[in-house]
């Protein structure tokens, strides 16, 4: 791997922080969601009902630790900490004029850390997160106005830490609206609305704010690099029958026309295609083709979890569910507990089929297990399981880039530390390499414990990436 390259992990406030109403901070749209577990949907609710447990009000507390944290990271040898913004730590409702100086400080003190250390910080403006008054005053993307007041949002966090962020992410997994439309892009339907034209209108408008984030960033400090952000991984096709084949190319590109406006400036024919079978007629403004091409992104970065199978459906074919999607069950991969497949080798074809369809540098963001890990006598955690799953995709990392020619920035495991999970709203599903003593109904100390990963991904991090043993 290149000297450079920026080995480190990933979060996102709503799951971690906590202090979900200190320093100013409004309501955001995950503070209304309750917990819950693999057999139980987490709830939407009208504000805050005390009857509920909200695991994203303590997170893990980085908010109160995140000093102890980063100098954790830093143990581990981090060359990135990828994070994001909590927008109603810096506008608590969104649509005020003027940010909230305690939530800029906030950050400027995360940011200064992770520099202390030599960390770059890899800043995420909208990670599931988005002010809740936005969507109970406003309708949330399916308004124009919300462009601006991101705008707006942009201007004041890419002034304040123009210095101290070079590169910054605008909307986490923006695909993913049309599978879980509430928390991507904080949609709530009425009843007979046409979900899939709000859908689409919403994804419009977040596109136009993202055209504008990488536009004002460039203006701000052209050495800052705006990227957009994409859940991925492969779908393959069931058989080589050509209709399997076909439908599974579909998929991909169904997948990859949001993104393919970020990165190419342009709506490709694939989503007009399908906005027309689909009766779906965007409200557009004639300069929306002038800002979406001259906003592009610098760098595209994705999630990657698993892989799936499409194919012309059959009966008895069993469902694999995953990361917000489901597909066919591959019969030759392995599942966690949660169903998601394990596929190290789909993550070097991911990268090969993003890289040949952009040709713009790539950065894997999100990539760990979800697991039950138990704290053992000592505050050990032998969790062999994860290193075994780093140990084999990163191995496939490093093909794509060694042997197949693909450009990555870097490579940031999700969650580095444990924290709420976004689906399940569960601290039992723990991805972290440091153990957080939180259990599920948020009782515990919340101290941290390395885990035996820890010091495996030190090790992989000194040696850049050549020893995985």
């Amino acid at each position: 791997m290149k000297n450079n390259f920026l080995w480190g992990g990933a979060v996102a406030a709503n799951q971690c922080e906590g202090g979900y109403l200190e320093g100013g901070k409004g309501l955001s749209i995950m503070d209304v969601m309750t917990a819950g577990s693999k057999e139980k949907k987490r709830v939407i609710t009208d504000g805050i009902n005390y009857e509920y447990y909200y695991p994203n009000h303590d997170g893990n507390k980085f908010f109160y630790q995140y000093k102890e944290d980063i100098k954790l990271f830093a143990e581990m040898g981090f060359k990135a900490f990828r994070t994001s913004i909590a927008w109603t730590r810096i506008f608590p409702n969104g649509d005020e004029l003027e940010p909230n100086e305690e939530g800029l400080k906030f950050y400027e003190s995360v940011f200064k850390e992770c520099r202390k250390y030599g960390i770059e910080p890899v800043v995420t403006l909208s990670h599931y997160e988005m002010p809740l008054h936005l969507v109970k005053a406003y309708g949330s993307w399916r308004n124009r106005k919300l462009v601006n007041f991101f705008e707006n949002y942009c201007h004041a966090v890419f002034h304040r830490f123009k210095d101290l962020v070079k590169y910054w992410i605008t909307f986490n997994e923006i695909n993913a609206i049309e599978f879980m439309p509430y928390m991507p892009g904080g949609l709530i339907f009425e009843e007979g609305e046409n979900r899939k034209q709000t859908i689409y209108q919403a994804v419009h408008h977040q596109l136009l704010a993202s055209a504008k984030a990488v536009k004002l960033a460039h203006k701000i400090n052209p050495d800052m690099k705006v990227g957009g952000m994409a859940l991925f991984g492969l779908n393959y096709p069931m058989t080589c029958h050509p209709e399997d084949v076909l439908k599974a190319e579909k998929k991909n590109n169904h997948f990859l026309a949001i993104t393919d406006v970020q990165v190419r400036g342009y709506y490709p024919n694939t989503l007009i295609a399908h906005l027309k079978d689909e009766k779906i007629k965007l409200e557009t403004k004639a300069e929306d083709e002038q800002t979406l091409k001259e906003g592009k992104v610098d760098f595209l970065s994705f999630s990657y979890y698993m892989t799936l199978v499409e194919g012309v459906e059959r009966e008895g074919e069993n469902i694999a569910k995953g990361n917000m999607v489901a597909g066919f069950a591959n019969p030759y991969l392995e599942a966690n507990e949660w169903g998601w497949q394990i596929d190290p080798i789909g993550l070097r074809t991911s990268l090969n089929y993003l890289y040949n369809r952009y040709q713009i540098p790539l950065f894997i963001v999100e990539n760990g297990l979800g697991a039950a890990d138990t704290l053992e006598e000592c505050n050990i955690v032998n969790d062999d399981y994860r290193i075994d799953y780093m140990r084999d995709h990163i191995r496939e990392m490093k093909n794509a880039v060694e042997d197949d020619g693909v450009d990555l920035l870097g490579y940031t495991a999700w969650g580095c530390i444990d924290l709420v999970s976004a689906g399940t709203g569960e601290m039992k599903k723990r991805y972290g390499l440091i153990y957080v003593d939180k259990d599920d109904e948020g009782n515990g100390s919340y101290a941290r414990y390395k885990k035996k990963s820890f010091h495996w991904y030190k090790k992989v991090i000194e040696s850049n990436g050549e020893d995985l043993q």
